[in-house]
């Protein structure tokens, strides 16, 4: 009997560490590839953006000092709710993450099943690395502020001990917030496999991934403020409060705190409902998938192929560039994975549009006359990060496996293939944004700003894309992937810093100069140059004797033997 717990411990150990690496595909990676150290950077950003949220407690001790306790209890609503819905985000942008990895699929079944390895042993080895990495992240976005502003939250009623509950309270509202979102899309995601057959909740799952990510970072941004007695108590308000989970949770926190106002018993009733009926639902969900759906996954074929009616292949001129833009197209519209990383990417876009664009509508729904630098920011940032989207989503290949096609068939040069991928880029990122962007503003705007505009935002795609293929030298989808190597925290607070900044300072000037002709016109020409001076550029650079990337590699380290 202890022969055998040790050897299920054994095997739970192994599963769990492999189970754990799930969130990118092993057979996607290079051959020294390390996930830690990407682990380790998303670690580090969540880690900073919890020390940048600590630094407004300096500012608030003079509050904390000379205020009185129910004050500060008011003044506190509003970062506790911050908190919340920012944990929660956060946690649910980890389940969509790992939602290809939350359930078992065919690789799991046809490798496991022939060993001697319990069900339940794989069962708990799943759950325990499903919910280790949003458990991760939400210490790790927690970590300074966590410590800090319960001193702020903390309930100055009662005895000497009493203020001393927030910090418990904290950790226990963030765990149990991040806990009610991963397990409410876990059961999203168990109802939809359970009642789908296999093939179609395959195809499904990409869009329903999609539609969860756009709707939770737009509930984020566009959540209303009612942070006060009179807003939550308002009869307008409750039925908006029936489905806005993060004011639930402050209402948890405010039970377990000790400071609790009349206006969020209801609100604490409705956080610990919601929690233990997703907890509920992903319990369910997980055990129908693992003990109903596994023989399901042998039998059923994941893939059906389809008939060969009606398809469409491009003719670009070139055989190279019409077949280098359809497998492209074909991987973007085929592989779950690089439609979820499309997605990210979109949806962050999506949400930041929402938000700009909600100033020039009015309460009628109509938009006001005359362009303004929110519509010049909106749109300018909608056609920057779908060519980034494709830049990052590029670098992950759709099969390691059949890079050797092209490695057999590469009978050109590599500038040939890096002309081919610009014309994909420019057709899939630039033009198909730029006619979304035209046909949204000129339903809306007068053309004649429009037009302008639109001539700007052409040669700014352009740009966008000489500049992301500097040092690009892969056929998109198909050269292994090396997590870590884009310093994706160095990448997160440049483009937080630098690029919001510089994106509203490009807008007001770019509102001013399209005012006047002669400067409108100046400014595309400029615009138009720098995009043929870097195009000119990255093909004056290029070394004719450049070989194709098949095989991420870092970069090798100097080693001295100290022979002097």
């Amino acid at each position: 009997m202890l022969s055998e717990w040790s050897n299920r411990k054994q095997q739970f150990g192994v599963l769990h560490r492999v189970f754990l690496m799930r969130v990118v595909d092993l057979e996607l990676l290079s051959a020294d590839a390390d996930t830690t150290r990407l682990v380790g950077q998303f670690a580090t950003i969540f880690a900073s953006v919890s020390f940048l949220f600590s630094l407004p407690m300096l500012l608030a001790i003079p509050v904390i000092v000379g205020g009185k306790g129910a004050e500060l209890q008011a003044v506190a609503w509003t970062p506790e709710h911050f908190f919340i819905a920012t944990t929660m985000v956060v946690a649910g942008l980890l389940a969509v993450l790992t939602w290809d990895s939350a359930f078992p699929d065919r690789r799991d079944v046809l490798v496991l099943a022939p060993l001697p390895v319990h069900t339940g042993t794989m069962f708990l080895a799943k759950i325990a690395a499903l919910f280790a990495a949003p458990a991760v992240a939400v210490f790790a976005l927690n970590v300074f502020s966590g410590l800090l502003w319960p001193v702020l939250f903390a309930s100055h009623a009662g005895g000497f001990w009493h203020p001393f509950r927030a910090w418990p309270a904290y950790w226990m509202t963030m765990a149990a917030a991040g806990t009610f979102i991963f397990c409410l899309l876990l059961t999203l995601q168990g109802i939809a496999a359970n009642l789908l057959p296999r093939q179609l909740f395959l195809k499904t799952s990409a869009f329903l991934q999609a539609g969860v990510l756009c709707v939770l970072l737009s509930v984020y941004f566009l959540e209303p403020s009612l942070e006060s007695t009179a807003a939550l108590s308002a009869p307008a308000n409750q039925r908006l409060l029936d489905w806005l989970p993060a004011y639930w949770f402050l209402g948890m926190f405010q039970q377990l705190n000790g400071s609790m106002h009349p206006v969020f018993i209801q609100l604490a009733a409705r956080a610990w409902i919601g929690l233990g009926a997703s907890v509920g639902g992903a319990a369910a969900a997980l055990l129908l998938a693992y003990f109903r759906m596994l023989p399901k996954i042998v039998e059923q074929p994941e893939i059906v192929p389809g008939g060969r009616s009606g398809q469409w292949s491009p003719n670009l001129r070139s055989p190279l560039r019409s077949a280098v833009f359809a497998f492209t197209l074909r991987t973007l519209l085929r592989s779950r994975q690089h439609r979820m990383i499309l997605s990210v990417y979109l949806g962050i876009g999506l949400a930041i549009l929402v938000g700009y664009l909600r100033g020039p509508f009015g309460p009628n729904g109509r938009a006001q006359t005359g362009f303004g630098v929110v519509v010049l920011v909106a749109s300018t940032l909608m056609t920057i990060l779908p060519v980034m989207a494709l830049r990052v989503v590029s670098t992950i290949p759709i099969s390691v496996r059949a890079n050797w096609i092209f490695q057999v068939t590469q009978v050109r040069p590599a500038s040939a293939y890096r002309r081919a991928v610009r014309v994909s880029w420019l057709i899939l990122g630039v033009a198909t944004i730029w006619l979304l962007v035209a046909a949204s503003l000129l339903a809306v705007y007068p053309w004649r700003p429009v037009a302008e505009h639109l001539l700007v935002l052409l040669p700014l795609g352009m740009l966008i894309v000489e500049i992301c293929l500097t040092g690009f030298h892969k056929i998109s989808f198909a050269c292994s992937y090396l997590p870590g190597k884009a310093n994706i925290h160095v990448a997160f607070w440049g483009s937080l810093v630098l690029f919001i900044w510089v994106l509203n300072r490009a807008a007001t000037i770019e509102n001013r100069m399209l005012r006047h002709v002669v400067s409108a016109t100046l400014m595309i020409l400029l615009l138009a140059g720098l995009a043929a001076a870097s195009h000119w550029l990255n093909e004056a650079i290029a070394d004719p004797r450049e070989e194709l990337l098949f095989e991420e590699e870092y970069a090798p380290l100097l080693v001295t033997l100290k022979l002097n």
